[in-house]
């Protein structure tokens, strides 16, 4: 099986590409009949949805789509439901697709993002209400060993029972 990742910044006007960062990672995964969960971390901020992503792919296969998305196309602090659902679209291998996000109305975003993507695809995106950094991390660890949807967002869901080892 042959896989390649590549993690780039797309769309960021600091760099000379366009409105609005997205930072996205993308597999092919020739010869391969395993499909994987894909990961959106929807955040406010792009450099936090982006740090996320960063965190989370230390954990994750080279195969697993890990999306981040953040902050208007503007660049300012923000949500923008449009650049959600096509991110969402980019994440989805036909296995369905977990989004862990940072605040409420980044949740009600992306609920309106759902609105807008095909029935099909819609019916195989799950939206976690677990932390964002921890709930990526572990998602991604999940979803690259191959589990469901259901699996990938029940641990991501999980992880704010984590013990992070704090004594005081």
């Amino acid at each position: 099986r042959s896989a390649m990742a590549r993690i780039h910044l797309v769309g960021d006007p600091r760099r000379g590409v366009g409105p609005g960062p997205i930072l996205e990672s993308q597999q092919t995964m020739a010869g391969s009949a395993n499909r994987l969960v894909g990961i959106v971390v929807v955040s406010h901020s792009s450099r936090l949805a982006e740090g996320v992503v960063e965190l989370a792919t230390q954990m994750a296969s080279p195969d697993l789509a890990l999306h981040a998305v953040g902050g208007t196309a503007d660049g300012r602090l923000g949500t923008d439901a449009t650049r959600i659902a096509a991110t969402i679209r980019a994440a989805d291998s036909g296995a369905g697709v977990v989004v862990v996000a940072d605040l409420g109305s980044a949740i009600m975003a992306t609920e309106a993002a759902i609105e807008t993507l095909d029935p099909e695809l819609a019916s195989r995106v799950r939206i976690s209400g677990g932390p964002i950094a921890e709930g990526a991390v572990v998602a991604a660890v999940q979803a690259s060993i191959g589990d469901s949807l259901a699996d990938v967002l029940r641990a991501a869901e999980s992880a704010a029972q984590l013990d992070k080892g704090v004594s005081r």
